[in-house]
């Protein structure tokens, strides 16, 4: 699978994350503080990893900032996103049940590498309900996306 990874900051959890991904097997794309040539800060760090989802040249994305707010923020302003801060593995198993949920945001400040093993555990193996109220939920979300 292909993962477009983004954070603002090379600390806390960055550069683990990213070996955790390819230690999986996963390809990844790196973003902001990761990348050598992009600007760092977390809203356009986070819009590109989003990006890559939304045009499918990736199939999700995990986005980092100090709290995980702002890189979930930033990325659920792309269209076809939906970001879900997860602090730990039943949250992330949630959002990729219940809410379809494409993008991964993390806190840099508040994961741990035992957390992020879980919460990478729970997300990918974490399927999209087919349950009819479910995906209702999810259409919705999209009719939202284009109300605006």
């Amino acid at each position: 699978m292909r993962i477009a990874v983004a954070a603002d900051e090379r600390t806390g959890i960055a550069d683990a994350l990213v070996e955790e991904l390819r230690r999986r097997g996963h390809e990844t794309s790196l973003h902001g503080a990761l990348s050598d040539d992009e600007r760092p800060d977390w809203a356009w760090a986070s819009e590109s990893a989003a990006r890559e989802v939304s045009s499918r040249t990736a199939d999700q994305a995990v986005v980092c900032c100090w709290t995980g707010t702002g890189a979930a923020i930033a990325a659920n302003k792309v269209q076809g996103i939906r970001a879900a801060l997860c602090a730990d593995a039943p949250t992330a198993a949630g959002a990729r049940r219940w809410n379809d949920a494409n993008v991964l945001a993390l806190s840099l400040r508040a994961t741990s590498e035992a957390q992020l093993a879980e919460i990478l555990d729970a997300w990918f193996a974490g399927q999209p309900s087919e349950e009819p109220d479910d995906r209702a939920n999810v259409a919705h979300l999209d009719e939202l996306e284009h109300s605006r």
